[in-house]
Formats: structure tokens, sequence, C-alpha cells
């Protein structure tokens, strides 16, 4: 197989992907709020990014339904505030225990 044709069906794969960030500074929103979002070969980037960063990433479609909708810079819903707080709880935990090593 060609690696023109590896590629596009590497692509192809990714076209039903979601992915959204958020950012979170309790000094300075109330909320977290929506700094990229994007579907297919976006959100693989903004996954890539992520993964470069050491990001933590978090697989969850029923909230990416929710957070795609909304625009940038927007705050989260309250609808989803415990979901969020959740997954931020488990990202200080991982940090604090890499901190820790």
């Amino acid at each position: 197989m060609s690696r023109e044709k590896r590629g596009f069906e590497k692509k192809r794969k990714g076209l039903g992907k979601k992915a959204v960030a958020l950012q979170y500074d309790p000094e300075k929103s109330k909320a977290p709020f929506v700094v990229a979002k994007g579907s297919g070969l976006i959100a693989e980037k903004i996954i890539e990014i992520a993964e470069k960063y050491k990001i933590p990433l978090k697989s969850d479609p029923n909230l990416i339904q929710v957070l795609s909708k909304l625009d940038f810079q927007e705050e989260i819903p309250s609808e989803v505030y415990q979901v969020v707080a959740q997954i931020l709880a488990y990202i200080y935990k991982v940090e604090e225990e890499i901190a820790d090593k």
C-alpha cells in the first residue's frame, strides 16, 4: 500500500472524532471555558497538541456533545459542572502524584 493511500485511510478514520479543550483559572473565570474545539482533522490536531504538552485527555461522548455546541471563550453550562469538576479533580490528583515522584 502506498504512503499516500495509508495517509488517506488514516485521515478518513479520524473524520468522526471530536475534541474540545477547556481552560480554567478560578481567579479569572467562574467556570471552565472553551479554548479550542473541532472535529475530524482539527480534533486530531487538538489531541496531538494535548499529548505533546502532556495535557490529560478524557473521552466522554455525552460531554463532548454538550461542549462542542459552545462558542469559543464560552463558559461551560451549569448542567455539566459536576462532570467537569470530577475530571479536573482527577487531573489535579495525577499532577500531584507526578510532582511527588
